[in-house]
């Protein structure tokens, strides 16, 4: 199997890769992710795309082996009207967390499988449904710093989780790395599964 690299410094997608047993290491390359697309599926494949290309580049420019495989991943958190990335700061998380309260939105990650340059991509989406927060709970959850390195400023792994009434979809992608979308794209690029 040719060497996986993982374009992406999150530690859950390392966590994620590294129990469904694949041998990788991580290039996480300067990307610019200013968007203007407004379809949250096309948002995160084209940003899992960049990441690709950048690590893929900064490979080349290295002078790495041209045959690696590079997984790239982008998540983002969709309301009716937003589509919402990783806050900014501690105001920025209060707003994203305040859509999200008592109501029900949508989680895309988009992934892709870079090989010789070229970046295929696939997207999955998951319903997330979260109950009331109150004020209090809300300042308190942002006190702890988790939600500053999350699209939609929560990680349904962690503290947030008594907050989720339940998902629809693929709980692997509210964390980051839908598994079954990025194996079934993996045997598609290289005729192999992962692991």
């Amino acid at each position: 199997m040719s060497t996986i690299i993982l374009a992406s410094a999150s530690p859950r997608r390392r966590e994620i890769l590294s129990g469904l047993g694949v041998s990788f290491t991580v290039l996480s390359a300067d990307t610019d992710e200013s968007c203007t697309l407004s379809d949250p599926c096309a948002y995160a494949t084209e940003l899992a795309k960049r990441k690709g290309q950048a690590a893929w580049k900064a490979l080349q420019l290295r002078g790495e082996p041209a045959d690696a495989v590079i997984l790239s991943a982008d998540t983002v958190v969709a309301t009716d009207t937003q589509i919402l990335g990783k806050p900014k700061d501690a105001d920025d998380a209060m707003r994203m967390l305040r859509l999200l309260s008592g109501k029900e939105h949508t989680v895309v990650t988009g992934v892709g499988i870079t090989v010789g340059g070229v970046t295929a991509t696939a997207a999955c989406c998951t319903t997330v449904r979260v109950d009331h927060i109150p004020p209090e709970e809300l300042q308190a959850y942002i006190n702890t710093g988790d939600p500053f390195d999350k699209a939609g400023a929560y990680g349904i792994q962690g503290r947030f989780s008594k907050w989720i009434r339940g998902i629809d979809g693929c709980y692997f992608n509210v964390v980051g790395l839908p598994v079954h979308t990025l194996n079934r794209l993996f045997f598609e690029v290289t005729g192999e599964y992962l692991g």
